[in-house]
C-alpha cells in the first residue's frame, strides 16, 4: 500500500536556511553515505550504490527543472534515495510547482519524510512536496509531469522491469516532457568480468532494452566524470502530438554522451 506526506511552505533565501549551514551539511553527508552503505549491504539490487549521488550528479539530473523555469512545473522523482537529488530539485523548483517523490525502500522513505517536514527551506518559493512510499509502476496519481528524475539502478533490474518502468515514465511524461536519468559507467565491463554469467546477460539484455529508449527519444547525453563513480546522464524526451518521434534505422547507434565535470 502506497503512503505519502505532504508540505508547503514559504522559506527564506538558502543564505539563511540552517540546513546550508557549513557545520550541518558534511555532518548530513556522512550520516546520508552511512545509510546508504548500511542499505546497499541489505539489498545491492535495490539500492544500486553505496554512496547518494554527488553534487554534480544531482545538478545534471535537475538540469530540465531549471530550464524550465520559471515557469510552475509538476516533476516526479523515483528512486529518491536519502534525497541527495530531492534537494538539488527542492532548491529549483518555481513558486507554484508540484514535486512527487517517489521511494520503494521504507528507511529511505522515512528519511525522506523528515526531509520534507523538517527542512522546508530548501527553496525560496512555496512548493508542493508529496513522498510515497511504493515503487513507480505503482504510483496511483492522475497528474502528468513536465519533468521526471530517475534514480533507480535500472542495470540491477529484470528486462521485462525496465521495459515496465520506462513505459510507466512514458505514460506520466506530458507530450514535451523530459526524462533524466543516470548509469554509471563501466558496470556492463565489470559484471562481464566479476559477476555471474546469467547476471552479465541480464546486464547486456538491460543495456539493449535502454538503447531502444535512447535511439527513439535521446535528447542530450553527457557524462559526469567527478562523479564517484562517473556517470553517464540521459535525457529522454516524450513527443509532442504533431511531432511523432521518428522509428530509427536498424543499427542506428545510441547518442554519444558529451563529458561534463
Amino acid at each position: 500500500m502506497e503512503s505519502r506526506i505532504s508540505s508547503s511552505a514559504r522559506v527564506p533565501s538558502p543564505d539563511r536556511s540552517a540546513d546550508r549551514s557549513p557545520d550541518r551539511i558534511p555532518a548530513r553527508r556522512f550520516a546520508e553515505s552511512g545509510v546508504f552503505l548500511l542499505e546497499a549491504v541489505r539489498d545491492m539490487r535495490t539500492t544500486g550504490a553505496v554512496a547518494p549521488s554527488g553534487k554534480a550528479l544531482a545538478r545534471a539530473l535537475t538540469a530540465p527543472v531549471r530550464a524550465r523555469a520559471p515557469q510552475p512545473l509538476t516533476v516526479l522523482e523515483a528512486g529518491a534515495g536519502t534525497g541527495a537529488v530531492t534537494r538539488a530539485v527542492i532548491a529549483h523548483l518555481p513558486a507554484g510547482s508540484h514535486l512527487d517523490v517517489v521511494e520503494a525502500n521504507p528507511r529511505f522513505a522515512a528519511r525522506l519524510r523528515h526531509l520534507v517536514t523538517t527542512a522546508p527551506r530548501l527553496a525560496d518559493t512555496p512548493a508542493r512536496v508529496h513522498v510515497h512510499h511504493t515503487g513507480v509502476e505503482h504510483l496511483d496519481v492522475t497528474r502528468r509531469y513536465d519533468v521526471i528524475v530517475s534514480g533507480l539502478p535500472l542495470t540491477n533490474f529484470a528486462p521485462d522491469q525496465v521495459e515496465t518502468i520506462m513505459n510507466r515514465y512514458l505514460e506520466l511524461l506530458r507530450p514535451g516532457g523530459t526524462l533524466t536519468y543516470f548509469a554509471y559507467r563501466g558496470t556492463r565491463k565489470a559484471r562481464a568480468v566479476l559477476a555471474a554469467p546469467p547476471q552479465a546477460r541480464r546486464h547486456r539484455a538491460v543495456d539493449e532494452v535502454m538503447d531502444a529508449y535512447q535511439r527513439r527519444y535521446a535528447t542530450d547525453c553527457r557524462t559526469i566524470w567527478t562523479n564517484l563513480p562517473p556517470a553517464r546522464v540521459w535525457q529522454l524526451r516524450r513527443p509532442l502530438p504533431a511531432l511523432p518521434a521518428p522509428r530509427p534505422a536498424r543499427g542506428t547507434r545510441p547518442r554519444r554522451c558529451s563529458g561534463a565535470r
